[in-house]
């Protein structure tokens, strides 16, 4: 009976030494940075942020197309709470769901929001093994890709055109759009991945809701403005750009 004693204190000692070799900071720094991405959701949905894009197409070949989009946003917010976080260990990946409850703010653009009490939410994604990162960089990209769309939907865009005819025969054909505008009150409806592993995230505008919000009239075609945003894991375009 003392053996089995001493037996059973040996296992139960090496287990607690297992569990204390086992700890460590990975699952919180995941989980931390999983809370930033989403609280910065927020801001950009609510506050709103400044977009910047640009893309080209020569010969109308798709190998001749060039796209960049940039945005930023920065503003002192308080009120964000994160409702819920769930962390898979295997894969090491993170998700924060982020809420705020709002009544009045100002926007980027310094407009007076009377939000009435309205519930914003956004998830975010984190990870601290680089292997795991780009189904999450693919999720990013498509939420730019989004805003832009909503962008060019709501605000507009430039577009330039130049095409030149030689002896009959098109030698040249050049098209650019820019988008250079600010979009705030946009929601996320939808998100996730295709089977080849590609991002999307759907967005939505709804016009009356930012009537109210604005406490002036929106006219627009449509109550509701969606958009589909797609990212990519790879970039085998390079691959086609350059003929191999």
């Amino acid at each position: 009976m003392k053996l089995f004693r001493i037996i059973l204190a040996l296992v139960l000692t090496l287990a607690f030494t297992c569990q204390i070799t086992q700890a460590g900071n990975k699952k919180i720094m995941t989980v931390r940075a999983a809370k930033i991405i989403a609280e910065r959701g927020i801001v950009e949905s609510i506050y709103g942020l400044k977009i910047r894009s640009s893309e080209s197409v020569e010969n109308m070949i798709a190998a001749g197309f060039e796209g960049k989009t940039e945005v930023k946003t920065e503003a002192e917010i308080r009120g964000i709470k994160i409702s819920e976080v769930v962390y898979d260990a295997e894969k090491d990946i993170a998700q924060a769901t982020a809420t705020i409850r709002l009544d009045k703010m100002a926007n980027i653009d310094g407009q007076e929001l009377d939000f009435k009490g309205k519930t914003f939410t956004r998830v975010g994604f984190a990870t601290s093994t680089p292997a795991m990162a780009n189904p999450l960089k693919a999720l990013r990209a498509a939420e730019l890709d989004a805003y832009k769309q909503l962008a060019k939907r709501i605000v507009g865009f430039t577009l330039e055109s130049q095409t030149t005819v030689e002896n009959y025969i098109l030698t040249s054909d050049i098209v650019k759009s820019k988008v250079l505008a600010t979009i705030y009150l946009s929601r996320v409806t939808d998100y996730g991945w295709d089977p080849q592993g590609d991002a999307y995230v759907k967005m939505s505008v709804n016009t009356t809701e930012v009537s109210e919000i604005l406490g002036q009239q929106i006219i627009d075609v449509d109550e509701v403005i969606e958009v589909e945003g797609q990212g990519a894991q790879g970039d085998d375009y390079q691959k086609a750009k350059s003929g191999r």
